[in-house]
């Protein structure tokens, strides 16, 4: 996360995409951070705009107009980029160009003619070495995040999620709920015990403020569970490890369901195949970690 100057939204003009921008400048705001607009040219942009008998030229002049607005709106900086290419590669790519914090990802349903949905979402936060936020068409609340859940799980890669909680809950003055899923099994029990006590002990080493909830000891299904806990909670985010369950590639039915929860709760996906294993913890700001 060092040196990081900026956020990437990846849009196909769609409301929900309208969205995430939005929430990217809200962030901006905060974080001081310059905001992108990236428009991937494929199949699907082309047939677009034959259909609405509209030029390449007209599309980038639509897109520099938006982002000119939203800079005027917002008062941070915007710019915009147009790539013709594979929105799976492109977006990766750029994020890195542009030392992106972190892409804002706008996810719908059969609105947008780039199908930014299911498989498609989940395969743009698979190609991405940075952190993805997700948002749905639901309007994100301003001012950043104040209340954060931090699910846990005994045997994935939540620890990953560390200095990324930290840095949020310092820029956003945040609380970090943990909540871990308490599985029947005593080993398992054990092993997330443990795993919480290490993860409060680097919170307080950080000040960073906390809370902890230990739900009943059940098997079922914890992304429900977390979901419900954030609803209660007012949460702003979800943070959650990708591909927790190791017996299955990248994405679980878990992670789908929290993604792309009814509630449309921001979730943040750290992708732990592309960022690699934290050898330590601590420190914070998008420019520092």
């Amino acid at each position: 996360m060092k040196n990081k100057t900026s956020i990437l939204v990846p849009t196909d003009f769609s409301e929900v995409c309208n969205n995430a921008f939005n929430h990217a400048c809200d962030l901006a705001q905060i974080l001081n951070l310059k905001v992108y607009a990236l428009h991937v040219i494929t199949n699907e942009t082309k047939s677009y705009l034959e259909k609405q008998n509209l030029s390449k030229n007209e599309l980038e002049e639509r897109l520099k107009n938006y982002t000119l607005g939203k800079k005027a709106e917002y008062e941070v900086e915007t710019d915009y980029i147009i790539k013709e290419g594979s929105i799976f590669d492109e977006i990766g790519t750029i994020s890195k160009y542009i030392k992106a914090a972190f892409v804002v990802l706008g996810t719908h349903g059969k609105l947008g003619f780039q199908r930014l949905t299911g498989s498609y979402a989940l395969k743009v936060i698979n190609n991405t070495d940075i952190p993805t936020i997700v948002v749905q068409k639901k309007s994100v609340k301003q001012g950043g995040y104040k209340n954060i859940v931090f699910p846990i799980q005994p045997f994935g890669d939540d620890r990953q999620k560390v200095n990324y909680a930290i840095t949020l809950a310092k820029d956003f003055g945040a609380t970090i709920h943990l909540y871990p899923k308490m599985d029947q099994d005593k080993f398992a029990r054990q092993k997330i015990l443990g795993i919480i006590r290490q993860i409060m002990g680097i919170f307080d080493e950080n000040g960073v403020e906390y809370s902890k909830t230990i739900p009943e000891e059940r098997a079922g299904n914890f992304a429900k569970q977390v979901i419900d806990y954030a609803v209660v909670n007012d949460a702003d985010l979800i943070m959650i490890v990708t591909g927790n369950n190791p017996s299955l590639p990248m994405f679980d039915s878990a992670d789908e369901q929290i993604i792309f929860n009814t509630s449309q709760i921001p979730v943040m996906c750290i992708n732990p195949a592309r960022v690699k294993k934290i050898a330590s913890f601590g420190g914070s700001s998008w420019s520092g970690i």
